[in-house]
């Protein structure tokens, strides 16, 4: 085990917060998981941190939030302003003309800031970045004004043209400055420099919209730390799975917007790589959600944007993740049709399923799992409750699901599940068969508090190979955080043509690029073992919309960036552009001319690696120590005789015919009957067909 000191991973979910907590000069760890505190996050946090004994003795925090994610889906933001080039207000409105339904004559879009505070100024800057109407000061000043004086908290200026020249935004952005009583000031080429006019002006409105309650919930957590005596640093995890410092989270809240998924893909690809798997999909369910991602060839699939809500796009990289509303505390209902839905309303972490006793009678998945005997109702994962009231999710189903389907309370709970399932299938399906992948060449990763649960789900529903269930599924976007490196991405549009291409400008752009994002990295003050930069190109045929990226061959790291020759010639990039367009489409178009669009950089500061041997069972496991009898549960339409293991007593090579039930703090693992699991080395539990 490299590197020093006490770090812990914190990712705070919709219904549990999970800690972990990794000492790196002894080797050991420790794993934590309360309540989370929907509305009050930040208590949750604190919380674990209490359960692992304080802050004080911790030397690094890496935290993965969703408080982004949720503020944007619930629209619970402040009010915001945008000054924008004169007309040009109604950008964020207009969008791409996309459509909520597809079919009908009808839709509705609420932008993030309503049309009155959304204020226009003279100003023009042309695409090639001339500018021809240079922004006045005093006129951009008494926008500012006016749109404090109509409640704005944060204001986001959005300039046409100004990712090829931002002159105009810079003024604006001082002028703005010079009347504006807090931080929460967003130009929109510090934020996305990259031509696409409605996504630039979208990324930098989100921006502006968490930039409040980003920072305040970052203000309250260094507040409460500090009364702690923490003496180390806060970090946050960046939708693209790296890590930032909690000044360029509160600059840039943007890139947190999938943060706690993205920490569970870091994760799970570290994991598949030591247990010798390059093909995943990973499963994470929660108590609110099921995000799904791939990992193909041991590499996450990284998404240039994503859309956090209908016409709510966010253009920054990020690890690609689908997600639905199907955790464990998600709803079950019967709709005015007759049919059955699980979700997407949950039920949270208070109250939490019916199972939980605190005054939801709505049935949930969690209640039909407890139910049908595969949640232990005497041994709840949190530790905050003793026991499971099961009578009361059999009166919720039975009155909420049952009745109206006429069926028996088990029939009725063996449904939901069913239901729930085939929504998680779907969302596989839209990753891997959607997208060219055969499912037969991947293993399932469950994890999350309730992903176990449906492992043997997953193998017969996809057709997929295996299911890998990490040693800790619970813990698992915690543990995320402890491994995710750094990461600072940068994007910049150039718009040229790759024939008679000025090879030495651009790479001369590239190495200045490439120190720019090293010294975020450096500034960032975390230990790491390199830095290396990794250079992209969004490239296209001439009359082409849409573009791919095309990895360049040619890579720097501590030591030699912004230093030596990169090689970069018109012949590689042509030859880079060609092998990634045949991967994309299978084909190319001789004799169209080939355009470069935008650059890309991404600096990574490399962390000490993880060793997973750390989770190797203990000499003390055993067949015997890890027996913990038998009981009924639901399989197949009927309850059998199902045996039960302490699944961290198990020793590595231990082989569990299924049906059977694996319980451990902090997940529960369902192997079916037909299924068999196996303990690797690594105490990880590969799930295959007997």
């Amino acid at each position: 085990m490299s590197g020093r000191g006490v770090i812990v991973g914190v990712d705070v979910g919709g219904t549990f917060t999970d800690l972990f907590l990794l000492d790196s000069e002894s080797g050991t760890f420790r794993s934590a998981k309360v309540p989370s505190r929907r509305g009050d996050e930040a208590l949750g946090f604190l919380n674990g941190l209490a359960a692992l004994g304080g802050a004080a003795g911790m030397q690094s925090i890496v935290h993965g939030t969703t408080v982004g994610t949720n503020t944007l889906l619930e629209r619970r933001g402040p009010k915001i302003g945008v000054i924008a080039t004169r007309g040009f207000r109604d950008t964020l409105e207009m969008r791409r003309r996309d459509r909520r339904r597809t079919w009908g004559l009808w839709g509705d879009f609420v932008p993030i800031a309503d049309r009155d505070m959304r204020l226009e100024v003279n100003e023009r800057t042309l695409a090639d970045g001339t500018v021809r109407t240079a922004a006045d000061p005093q006129e951009i000043r008494a926008a500012a004004k006016a749109l404090l004086a109509n409640g704005a908290q944060a204001v986001a200026i959005t300039f046409i043209n100004a990712y090829a020249n931002a002159e105009n935004e810079r003024r604006a952005l001082a002028a703005v400055r010079e009347v504006w009583p807090n931080e929460f000031v967003t130009a929109s080429h510090e934020v996305l420099s990259e031509i696409r006019e409605f996504e630039r002006s979208s990324t930098a409105a989100l921006n502006a919209y968490l930039q409040p309650v980003v920072a305040s919930y970052l203000g309250k957590l260094d507040a409460a730390l500090a009364a702690q005596k923490f003496p180390g640093k806060l970090h946050i995890v960046q939708s693209n799975g790296g890590i930032m410092s909690t000044a360029t989270a509160r600059r840039l809240p943007v890139r947190t917007a999938l943060s706690g998924p993205a920490a569970g893909v870091v994760a799970a690809t570290a994991i598949a790589r030591a247990a010798g798997y390059d093909n995943v999909i990973t499963c994470d369910l929660g108590g609110t959600s099921f995000d799904v991602s791939v990992i193909a060839g041991g590499k996450a699939a990284i998404a240039a944007q994503t859309t956090v809500d209908f016409g709510l796009v966010i253009r920054t990289p990020m690890i690609e993740i689908a997600t639905i509303g199907a955790g464990g505390g998600s709803i079950a209902s019967v709709d005015r049709g007759g049919l059955l839905q699980v979700g997407p309303e949950s039920a949270g972490s208070v109250p939490g399923p019916a199972c939980y006793g605190a005054g939801n009678t709505r049935p949930t998945l969690t209640d039909a799992q407890v139910v049908l005997g595969r949640i232990n109702a005497e041994r709840p994962l949190g530790g905050e409750l003793k026991s499971l009231d099961v009578e009361a999710a059999r009166n919720a189903i039975a009155t909420h699901v049952g009745e109206p389907l006429k069926l028996g309370v088990d029939d009725a709970a063996a449904a939901i599940v069913r239901v729930a399932e085939a929504r998680m299938a779907g969302a596989i399906r839209l990753v891997s068969i959607e997208r060219g992948h055969d499912p037969a060449r991947f293993v399932a990763m469950p994890f999350g508090g309730g992903g176990a649960l449906h492992a043997g789900a997953l193998i017969r529903e996809i057709g997929l190979k295996a299911a890998l269930v990490p040693r800790f599924p619970g813990i698992t976007s915690a543990l995320g955080c402890v491994l995710a490196d750094l990461r600072h991405d940068t994007v910049q549009t150039l718009n040229v043509m790759l024939e008679g291409l000025d090879a030495a400008a651009l790479e001369q752009r590239m190495q200045a690029t490439g120190r720019d994002a090293a010294a975020v990295i450096g500034a960032a003050d975390i230990p790491v073992e390199r830095t290396d930069i990794i250079y992209e190109l969004d490239m296209h045929y001439v009359g082409q919309t849409h573009t791919v990226s095309v990895p360049l061959p040619v890579t720097r790291s501590t030591g030699s960036i912004g230093s030596g020759n990169l090689g970069v010639t018109e012949a590689m990039i042509r030859s880079a552009f060609e092998a990634a367009y045949l991967t994309s489409f299978s084909r190319l178009l001789p004799g169209l001319p080939m355009r470069i669009v935008s650059l890309r950089v991404a600096a990574i500061g490399r962390r000490p690696d993880f060793d997973f041997a750390v989770f190797t069972p203990g000499a003390s496991a055993s067949l015997e120590k890890a027996a913990r009898g038998t009981r009924r549960v639901w399989f197949a339409g009927g309850f059998r005789d199902t045996t039960i293991w302490s699944r961290l007593d198990l020793p590595a090579g231990a082989r569990i015919e299924g049906p059977a039930i694996l319980e451990q703090p902090d997940a529960t693992t369902v192997i079916e009957p037909g299924l068999a699991g196996r303990v690797d080395k690594l105490g990880n539990l590969i799930v295959e067909r007997a």
